[in-house]
């Protein structure tokens, strides 16, 4: 798999995690419904942390972007853990939260990359993208910290889960915004390479022409 098909597939899968893990912050009438939820959750992070992984795979050389995808892997990988891991509900929550922040940590980061270049392609939804991801994942993570200090306090702990959802779907939107300016770029370069080897096909003919005249 080349590196540009990496980034788009990476891109797709995100975009794609986003919006099922969008789809978990529904409120539940039901236990079960609650725990298919839940369910929903953990394969979204799982495809955004697979996405984000491939990413950061598919650029080859050391950048924001990279650096960026990375650490929202890693964030991913850290609420995936919060959900999974058979701990105390509080620390359970602690992780998510982390997690959530890693992500807008992630997400700025990325961010800081488009501002290298203006003329690159797919750079207005790349800048939207990103800056609406770090957005989504702070909303995340300030409800997820007023829900934990209702349950500290004994309340029941879902005042904020509007803010958690609000900030999920926020994600989403910013997570398919980037995965069309993934498109735009990857498109611009392989235009770009082969209006490359076009001239070198085009300088090479003149050469053999320069050389037959040359001859004869």
């Amino acid at each position: 798999m080349d590196n540009q098909l990496k980034e788009i597939i990476g891109a797709a899968l995100a975009a794609i995690g986003t919006i099922i893990s969008a789809v978990s912050t529904i409120p539940a009438k039901s236990k079960k419904m609650e725990k298919l939820f839940d369910g929903l959750d953990i394969v979204g992070n799982s495809l955004q942390a697979t996405g984000n992984a491939l990413e950061a795979e598919g650029q080859s050389e050391p950048s924001l972007e990279k650096a960026g995808n990375e650490i929202q892997a890693i964030g991913n990988i850290t609420v995936i853990a919060g959900l999974i891991l058979d701990l105390e509900e509080e620390n359970e929550d602690k992780l998510v939260i982390a997690g959530n922040w890693i992500q807008a940590l992630g997400g700025a980061t990325a961010l800081g990359d488009e501002f290298e270049d203006p003329t690159a392609a797919g750079q207005l939804f790349n800048i939207y993208g990103n800056l609406l991801q770090a957005i989504g994942n702070s909303l995340q993570a300030i409800g997820g910290t007023i829900n934990l200090r209702e349950k500290e306090r004994g309340e029941s702990g879902d005042s904020a889960n509007n803010i958690i959802a609000a900030g999920s779907w926020i994600q989403a939107v910013g997570s398919v915004l980037s995965l069309i300016g993934q498109l735009q770029e990857e498109n611009q370069e392989i235009s770009s390479g082969s209006s490359d080897e076009s001239d070198d096909r085009t300088q090479n003919l003149l050469s053999l022409k320069k050389k037959l005249i040359r001859e004869g």
